[in-house]
């Protein structure tokens, strides 16, 4: 921890003087990043950029319930479609039409929801089609 700014003595060279004592002291040396350049200096100034930046470091996202359902819904047809059984085609329907009811049900944030309960009947017909 540095110590505090003595009275009388300019922020600019007391600065100044913690930065050459560092350098001089090696505590520069090897920092993360070093000789490389600094990443997104060329992109339009962003208030938010931390935390993007902390989202993607942590490999975070985000969708609003609305937006994620339609997500879910993808990767539940994909599952139908690699289904073995009519049974494991029905649990997947009804699953995701539980999460889609849910979503509908309760969301407040974001986009409204235009997503609709998948037909039972008609997802194991088309599975079975293909088959």
């Amino acid at each position: 921890m540095t110590e505090r700014k003595p009275p009388g003595v300019s922020w600019e060279t007391w600065i100044d003087r913690q930065i050459r004592q560092g350098m001089e002291q090696g505590e520069f040396d090897d920092l993360p990043g070093h000789g490389k350049p600094l990443r997104d200096i060329d992109q339009p100034r962003d208030e938010l950029w931390w935390l993007r930046d902390k989202l993607r470091r942590e490999d975070v996202e985000y969708l609003p319930p609305t937006l994620a359902l339609r997500k879910e819904v993808e990767v539940a047809r994909e599952a139908i479609a690699a289904a073995t059984t009519e049974p494991q085609v029905r649990q997947i329907v009804g699953e995701i039409n539980a999460r889609i009811v849910a979503v509908n049900s309760r969301a407040t944030a974001g986009p409204p929801s235009t997503v609709v309960k998948l037909d039972v009947e008609a997802e194991v017909r088309r599975w079975a089609e293909r088959g």
